[in-house]
């Protein structure tokens, strides 16, 4: 009997694993060398896109991959990057046709702005960032082609117009404001990943190394902090859901984030745990609106463990409505139910054949 027992309770466990497997999309795609950490979506050719983040490669690489996982390097056709470059933040502005990358160089952070094709991007511009210090490290874009980029060195935020302008939208004083333990883990990393609110003109900023969150006015550059439940500590991506729901990613946690008041201040919907090997850096909504983080492993490189990595990943996250778990629960009901009365129906079979051969025996002694 605790045979039967123990193979019931391995059924029901790997029923309920598959179910939740098929619930979440993965994808797994091979780009030798290419440590992405910028990830973002093309809903009109419907891929990702991932570049490379550190200068492992012969030239600067800018990758679309499948929901499938079949991956194809986009060629640049009219103008190579600085030598040297590596890509951070990637931004798909899609009313424009354009993809926008947060690039850093040896001489200079710039913003590049590619006009986007299915195989090939065509450089529009390559704007030096200026002041010229510090790093380029994530990109959002308004509704006229305004974009905004995070500098995670010096606690600033660029804009750069339509035609490639660049000039300081915000230097508040309040991303100086919060103590930085120095002998935490990248506590040299300030303001990190940034969203547009389309519906109003503000910007939504998060700040790495003290896990702050900034509303930043989008023509003045005025800045306020929002009142968080708690702190977002190493906070690196950021996205906004259709529905207004702030998505928020660290290389440990993703926070869903809703707030009432415009971002003065937010609640918690749900905190999920995530591969922390895997090393999550961005996240962006997909197809469908679904939410996708990437894993890049770039804490391979950051520490030298290793440089000979292939593999990487794209992995959807998703909280449940309460309405959603109600209706997973009933749709394992009935499975659980049949394979129940089945594992009973055996087990009622087995003690009536085991009666009958003891009245078997009874007669033959």
């Amino acid at each position: 009997m605790s045979q039967i027992l123990f193979l019931f309770i391995f059924i029901i466990f790997v029923f309920v694993s598959q179910l939740e497997a098929r619930d979440l999309h993965r994808i797994r795609f091979r780009s030798p060398y290419l440590y992405p950490e910028g990830l973002t979506y093309d809903p009109l050719f419907q891929h990702f896109i991932v570049a490379s983040s550190f200068n492992l490669l012969p030239n600067p690489t800018v990758n679309a991959v499948s929901d499938a996982g079949v991956t194809e390097t986009l060629t640049l056709i009219t103008s190579q990057l600085p030598p040297d470059s590596t890509i951070l933040g990637l931004s798909v502005d899609h009313r424009h046709r354009r993809l926008l990358a947060a690039v850093n160089s040896p001489s200079s952070p710039y913003l590049a702005s590619f006009n986007l094709r299915r195989s090939s991007l065509d450089l529009d511009f390559l704007s030096p960032l200026l002041p010229s210090t510090g790093i380029a490290n994530d990109v959002a874009f308004d509704a006229i082609g305004n974009a905004y980029v995070t500098n995670s060195d010096k606690n600033f935020i660029w804009k750069v117009d339509q035609n490639g302008v660049a000039s300081v939208l915000s230097n508040s004083t309040l991303f100086r404001k919060y103590p930085v333990n120095e002998t935490s883990p990248y506590s040299y990393c300030g303001l990190n990943g940034i969203a547009y609110v389309t519906t109003k003109e503000y910007l939504l900023a998060v700040q790495s190394n003290t896990g702050k969150m900034f509303k930043v006015d989008a023509v003045d550059g005025t800045a306020r902090t929002v009142i968080l439940p708690e702190d977002l500590p190493l906070a690196d991506g950021i996205a906004v859901r259709d529905d207004g729901v702030v998505v928020v990613v660290s290389m440990n946690s993703a926070w869903f984030l809703k707030s009432d008041d415009s971002w003065a201040q937010a609640v918690l919907i749900d905190k999920i745990a995530l591969d922390k090997e895997g090393y999550a850096t961005s996240v962006t909504v997909g197809g469908g609106g679904r939410v996708y983080v990437v894993y890049g492993y770039v804490q391979e490189v950051l520490k030298g463990i290793s440089q000979e990595r292939e593999w990487f990943r794209i992995e959807e996250i998703k909280i449940r409505s309460k309405r959603e778990k109600e209706e997973q629960e009933e749709s394992m009901l009935w499975p659980i139910l049949l394979i129940g009365l089945g594992l009973g129906y055996f087990v009622f079979w087995k003690l009536q054949m085991s009666q009958f051969v003891n009245r078997m025996d009874r007669k033959r002694d």
